[in-house]
């Protein structure tokens, strides 16, 4: 039992962060997607631009042909513009008139009824559908007729959203999805939308949710149709609970509609509430912005005014969000500039230290001296010579892993510096907050950076001040490497400094000196080939190079040897 539980436990825990990646995956699409909305937009407005040039090369008296025409454009700017789909279906009216057709009359209003229903333009819609005798249609006319009835009916019924109402509208659009099913061929791609549209309608959630799921996974629908597909099983599961499928679903549907150029949406307003709803204020900004773009350019009025109750609560917590990131950044910065004092203190500490230590050391070197003419006092001389010389190399030991932690620590500070100012860079450009901009552009990042290279050069060769000979000395004269006069340590030999101080990690090395890891593998391994050891022995002859050599002077058997 307990290892069963054990299994089902670690099975959600693999299924959460597999659907958090389904997610994630979705999300990055869909960041892709809004930044390629004008190459859709354009691909749109070229194929509508050879439409039309090609009905203003028709004669007057092809009315025939001009209708065709007019409906091929009225069917591209139905979902994407209502103010041009108007105007090709007047076009179409007045076609129709002129041809004295009345089967094409009645058409024609049905497809304006579908763009003033598209529009939010419901009493104009209704007293337009009223008018069409349908009486004439074909079994497919037909069928798309009480399709467009079906939607107009269930569309009022949900902008009224009473009890009073809403069920009989609703019924009556069932009643009309009903009479299109009966004209559809059993088991085909419309009869099967239908069946789990009905299901949809009635509340039928779980059934609905099968069969919409079986008609996605066979028909694989295009685009237009995508989006209402996967928008419908978004919010069925959304009904069910199931968050995470709602919310991936719904963004199949934003991709679906970006990639079909469809303005006439309620996808990306409904992920902009869902966002909002799960405290991603950034993103849910970013969607209720496209979603009112999308509104203002179709010219959907109902839209708008969804858009217009939901935009001051996510704009608001975007402006809460904002503020509560000038806090920390304030914050971050006061934290920063502390921390940079502390440093300067500490490097003015050790600096001292080091010529302290130099100081001490000119000193055991004059009383070195002194001591060679001592026979009999020499061995206990030089025990204390040899001591202070293990307590001084103890000292240059701590402290070159001082200096390289110092060094590795002030570069995270200035790395995390630059990190924070261009995030708050592109706040304040996304928000037109100035004051902030001013204050990040007084943070010269390269400036420090320079400033940290160039002490750390001093200080190495403070403390290694025959480092660049003895690093030179491992390989041929050709291949060496001596800094330039404007120079102290060139790139080369400031990535073997950090190592010789025991930073000998590819990524700590890059991150110092902010090149990336393979950079740094490739210097590394450049320098290696060229020396004439071999590259065990190169890296012990470069970890054995000394701070600084000390002569010590000891009496063997009555003889002096310098060690």
């Amino acid at each position: 039992m307990r290892a069963a539980i054990l299994t089902i436990c670690l099975l959600s825990c693999c299924l959460g962060v597999l659907a958090s990646d389904v997610t994630d995956s979705l999300l990055s699409q869909l960041k892709t997607e809004i930044g390629r909305k004008a190459v859709y937009d354009h691909q749109k407005e070229k194929r509508i631009a050879g439409m039309r040039d090609s009905l203003q090369r028709l004669s007057a008296d092809s009315t025939a042909q001009q209708f065709q025409l007019c409906s091929r454009l009225y069917e591209e700017y139905k979902s994407y513009k209502y103010d041009s789909a108007y105007v090709y279906v007047s076009r179409m009216a007045a076609l129709a008139n002129r041809m004295h057709d009345a089967l094409k009359v009645n058409y024609t209003n049905m497809k304006l009824g579908f763009i003033l229903l598209s529009a939010g333009k419901y009493k104009e819609a209704f007293g337009v559908l009223e008018t069409i005798d349908h009486s004439g249609f074909d079994d497919a006319t037909l069928e798309s007729y009480y399709a467009v009835m079906s939607r107009a009916w269930c569309d009022l019924a949900t902008y009224n959203n009473d009890d009073t109402w809403s069920p009989a509208y609703r019924a009556k659009g069932l009643s009309y999805s009903d009479s299109s099913l009966r004209l559809v061929h059993p088991g085909s791609y419309g009869a099967r939308f239908l069946v789990s549209y009905r299901d949809y309608n009635n509340g039928n959630n779980a059934s609905a949710l099968k069969e919409f799921l079986a008609f996605y996974q066979q028909y694989k629908p295009a685009n237009h149709d995508d989006a209402i597909t996967t928008s419908l099983l978004s919010d069925l599961y959304q009904r069910l609970g199931d968050n995470e499928n709602a919310t991936n679903y719904l963004i199949r549907a934003v991709i679906a509609d970006l990639q079909a150029s469809t303005k006439e949406t309620l996808a990306i307003f409904k992920l902009a509430e869902m966002a909002s709803a799960n405290g991603d204020v950034d993103n849910a900004y970013i969607y209720i912005q496209e979603a009112l773009k999308d509104a203002d350019f179709y010219g959907a009025r109902q839209r708008q005014i969804q858009i217009s109750t939901v935009l001051p609560i996510i704009a608001a917590a975007k402006l809460n969000f904002v503020e509560s990131q000038k806090k920390r950044f304030l914050i971050y910065l006061s934290s920063t500039i502390f921390l940079l004092l502390v440093i300067i203190l500490i490097s003015f500490l050790l600096y001292k230290q080091l010529k302290q230590r130099a100081a001490r050391e000119k000193l055991i070197q004059r009383n070195n001296t002194k001591l060679a003419a001592m026979n009999e006092e020499l061995m206990q001389v030089n025990a204390q010579v040899v001591e202070a010389n293990h307590r001084f190399a103890e000292d240059a030991h701590i402290k070159e892993e001082y200096i390289g932690y110092f060094f590795n620590i002030i570069s995270g500070y200035i790395t995390k510096l630059e990190k924070l100012k261009v995030s708050i860079e592109a706040k304040v450009i996304q928000n037109k907050l100035d004051h902030i901009q001013s204050l990040t552009n007084e943070i010269q990042v390269n400036k420090e950076r320079e400033a940290l290279f160039q002490t750390f050069d001093k200080v190495f060769l403070k403390i290694f001040p025959n480092f660049v000979t003895s690093f030179n000395a491992l390989f041929k004269k050709e291949d060496q490497l001596w800094p330039k006069d404007h120079e102290i340590l060139t790139t080369d030999l400031r990535i073997f400094a950090l190592i010789r101080l025991g930073i000998s990690d590819n990524e700590s090395i890059a991150r110092i000196l902010q090149y990336s890891a393979k950079t740094v593998y490739v210097y590394k391994m450049r320098q290696k080939a060229k020396s004439i050891y071999t590259a065990t022995e190169f890296d012990q002859k470069l970890m054995a190079i000394k701070a600084i050599d000390i002569p010590v002077r000891v009496q063997e058997h009555g003889a002096e040897q310098e060690v």
